[in-house]
């Protein structure tokens, strides 16, 4: 009996002891150390970024380390390197122009363009000094004229001593430096080219801009389109009407995420037609949506001043029969005439035109033209079923009014395409498909009869980054190929038409991103993984380093304490697959210590919210750990499409719960592995489809996961868009005796489970969330409530889906979450004490 006794009392001094241990605090100065402000004053270039010249093999590009912005200029040809200008000598001469000191540390160079022959260049420089705008200037001396007319005080303009006083701006200098002389020219009377307006969609040659005006086409010519940029509702414009039947929800262009007020306003200005040209400018094509049947949606602005506005916009839900109607029209420029391509070929289709390739060389033309994947005669499309278990690849001449299928692609999953590549005007072309399981590429005649494979084997291949037609080689990008990698990291490789010769160029177990120049003989290569610095260098077609360019500056990081995260590789919950993950310490990380650990997630099934390169986005990762958790991120079976079909298509079917038993396996291996890793503290976070699957994970594992921070989640799909939940989960396609077709959607959804909630779960949306529809987490706080669950729910006034200004509270709002349900820390001030020390406090 005494020793019963005697046990009994050693037991409950334990429990007195633990309840007498103080909460561990977690590190909010860490944390507030690597705010995205702080980072960005540590952290600056991280790749290279070639803006390649027209005219030869050369490129510039601007980085940026602790010692400033240094502009270059690189012959690839003659593998020379050198910069751009002498900084210091540039921001002497600059500064006696100006008359406003710069420095070699301190050159704010904007809009820098290679113009003439490519060996002078044109930049801008903002000054101090405030000058009158032009076009207020002139509002106010007319307004002046009239009061003067009208026996005004003495012909002086109220309030302006000597006349009318204009808003002013702070005035630009124009600067033109030859290269080659070095000489620096300001060009006094220079007047800049207005910017192009949203509107325009221009022709080739510049000398048409389309649009769309009150749902219908029109045109004007160039002349007019300069009076346009000047003043929008110039009286004297002449506009060309092309087309009369456009109206509301089925116009021949436009936009959305207007509030209706803003909507009613705008209805008369001018719009985006979103146009295709041939390359000779003789005709354009555009994608028309009937959107009528579709049905509305809300959000209602609580904040907006100076009363709450509602917006109206369509969206259609899964399973609903209401769809957009999608219909293709081609225009002959000449005779203004348009016809409707017929292309009818599944219920409720989506069709899209691919557009061209956009050149290298072209990327700071500020005012090319969107061009239509094809010829002068003909061009190419894809159409697409509703269930996505069916695609043709069609072309389109513009001498026929149907689309003829090339290429059939066909699944008992969803289907999924890329741009085809072109060989000799279509002569050839190259299919990207995951026909065999794998994504490879085809090659098909230009009647669509297949030819060969060129590649092939248990590896992904993504993007179509040149190809080189004279000597039938194509360059493309993918991953999961060489052994002994994570199968995530991009490579880039050249092989022939015919599958042989295939070469890897970029070696090395990096993640690699590439600029390739047009006439395929250059790459701009930046290798990284998320434990190294980033390197660029540039290479040619034959894998070989032509000149190393630049290393990330990191020193910044390491000086305020930042340590790399870890990579892992773990099994799925099968036993078998390999997941990929990185793990993410508090820099005063001590192993003799017992961490929480916080998942955060991403469900895919089009992207895993797992880094592979290195980066600045640290928010959710880096600098949650350093409040004192464990952070990791892994990928789960159904999540990224860059791995097998089977992979990809593991969650079809079961969109609610198919990632979850890969998240839980994850921790637990790790568990195993570290003792640092306390396995009863175990939260998850994610936003998006990571707020919907970490709410799931609190109710299908609720003994597992403890805490959860949900953001954003769209926590009942069968009410978040038809694209997405059709194609990821899966649509009925059923037709009637009578030939009627329509589409059964089911899914399972987070409220259904509420009453499983035993942890903690903070829940949040953005009131006008027009992407997850707020009622997604009202719902489900709608259900927890009912079942008689406590539950925090946070709304964001004023917010869309990415919780824009208010992105930074949220974070600290989370921290806070995490800190008291798994570390026991819950003494927080009411102010936001680490958001109100990056604030100039003014007043």
């Amino acid at each position: 009996m005494r020793k019963v006794l005697l046990l009994g009392f050693v037991f409950s001094a334990l429990i007195t002891q633990a309840q007498n241990t103080p909460p561990v605090k977690a590190n909010y100065a860490l944390a507030a150390r690597f705010s995205p402000n702080k980072v960005n004053k540590m952290l600056f270039s991280t790749s290279v970024d070639p803006h390649w010249l027209k005219n030869s093999d050369r490129f510039w590009y601007v980085y940026e380390t602790r010692q400033g912005k240094l502009w270059y200029i690189v012959d690839a040809a003659r593998k020379v390197k050198k910069p751009l200008f002498d900084n210091a000598k540039l921001a002497a001469e600059i500064t006696r122009i100006v008359r406003d000191p710069f420095d070699a540390q301190h050159l704010p160079i904007q809009n820098l363009k290679f113009i003439k022959d490519e060996n002078t260049i044109s930049f801008e420089i903002r000054s101090t000094q405030d000058v009158v705008k032009k076009d207020t200037a002139a509002k106010k001396d007319t307004a002046a004229t009239t009061a003067r007319g009208r026996g005004g005080a003495g012909g002086r303009g109220a309030g302006a001593p000597g006349g009318a006083a204009g808003a002013t701006e702070k005035k630009i200098f124009y600067f033109e430096y030859n290269l080659n002389s070095g000489v620096l020219t300001e060009l006094k009377d220079y007047e800049k080219p207005k910017d192009r307006t949203m509107w325009a969609s221009f022709s080739p040659d510049r000398k048409t801009i389309l649009y769309a005006k009150n749902n219908n086409l029109y045109w004007m010519d160039s002349a007019n389109y300069a009076k346009a940029q000047v003043k929008d509702d110039d009286s004297t414009i002449v506009e060309h009407q092309i087309t009369t039947d456009g109206e509301e929800e089925y116009s021949y262009g436009g936009g959305g995420g207007e509030n209706n007020v803003d909507k009613e306003k705008n209805k008369n200005k001018r719009k985006r037609a979103f146009v295709q040209w041939s390359p000779d400018g003789k005709y354009f094509v555009l994608t028309r949506s009937d959107n009528r049947l579709v049905k509305d949606l809300w959000v209602l602005n609580n904040v907006s001043e100076p009363r709450p506005t509602l917006e109206t916009y369509k969206y259609q839900m899964p399973g609903e029969k209401e769809a957009p109607i999608r219909e293709l029209y081609l225009f002959d420029f000449a005779t203004k005439k348009g016809k409707k391509i017929r292309i009818n070929a599944f219920k409720d289709q989506e069709v899209s035109v691919w557009s061209k390739p956009p050149l290298q060389k072209e990327r700071d033309d500020e005012f090319r033209a969107s061009f239509w994947h094809g010829t002068n005669d003909k061009f190419y499309i894809s159409r697409t079923s509703r269930d996505l278990k069916r695609i043709d690849v069609c072309v389109v001449d513009v001498k026929s009014d149907t689309a003829v299928t090339l290429i059939e692609e066909r699944l008992n999953t969803y289907v999924e395409n890329r741009r085809i590549g072109l060989v000799n005007g279509g002569k050839e072309l190259i299919q990207w498909s995951e026909a065999d399981g794998w994504a490879h590429f085809y090659l098909y005649d230009e009647k669509g009869k297949l030819k060969n494979q060129i590649t092939s084997g248990p590896f992904h291949c993504e993007d179509i980054e040149s190809i080189d037609e004279k000597n039938r080689v194509l360059y493309f990008t993918a991953n999961g190929r060489e052994a002994g990698e994570d199968p995530y990291y991009l490579h880039l490789y050249r092989v022939n038409f015919d599958g042989s010769g295939l070469q890897l160029l970029n070696k090395g177990n990096f993640d690699h991103s590439v600029s390739m120049d047009d006439n395929s003989r250059f790459f701009v290569n930046t290798s990284s993984r998320v434990n190294t610095a980033p390197e660029s260098a540039l290479m040619d077609n034959t894998g070989k380093v032509v000149l190393p360019l630049e290393k990330t500056d990191m020193s910044g990081l390491f000086e305020a304490g930042y340590k790399f995260p870890e990579p892992f590789v773990v099994k799925a919950d099968d036993g078998i697959t390999d997941l990929y993950g990185v793990m993410y310490k508090p820099f005063d990380f001590d192993s003799t210590k017992s961490y929480p650990i916080i998942e955060y997630v991403y469900p895919g099934p089009q992207t895993e919210a797992v880094n592979k390169a290195f980066g600045k986005g640290m928010d959710r990762i880096d600098r949650l750990a350093q409040l004192g958790f464990i952070v990791i991120t892994v990928g789960n079976r159904g999540g990224h499409p860059s791995r097998s079909k089977w992979y990809h298509n593991y969650g079809y079917g079961n969109l609610r719960d198919y990632g979850l038993a890969d998240k839980k396996a994850a921790i637990e291996q790790l568990g195993y592995r570290h003792k640092f890793i306390d396995v009863n503290r175990v939260g998850i976070h994610g936003h998006s489809g990571g707020g919907f699957m970490s709410t799931a994970a609190m109710l299908v594992y609720p003994d597992f996961f403890k805490v959860a921070v949900s953001s954003a989640g769209n926590h009942e799909n069968n009410i978040y868009n038809r694209w997405w939940s059709e194609k990821h989960h899966g649509v009925l396609e059923k037709v009637s005796d009578k030939g009627d077709t329509s589409f059964v959607y089911n899914i399972e959804r987070n409220p259904a489970l509420a009453k499983n909630l035993k942890g903690h779960l903070m829940l949040s949306t953005g009131d006008i969330d027009n992407n997850v529809h707020p009622a997604n987490t009202i719902r489900m706080a709608n259900a927890l409530i009912k079942a008689n669950k406590r539950f925090e729910l946070v709304l964001l006034p004023g917010q869309r889906h990415g919780y824009g200004p208010m992105t930074e509270y949220f974070f600290w709002k989370g921290c806070d979450y995490f800190a008291a349900h798994l570390l026991g820390d819950t003494e927080r001030p009411v102010d936001m004490e680490e958001m109100n020390r990056e604030v100039e406090q003014s007043k």
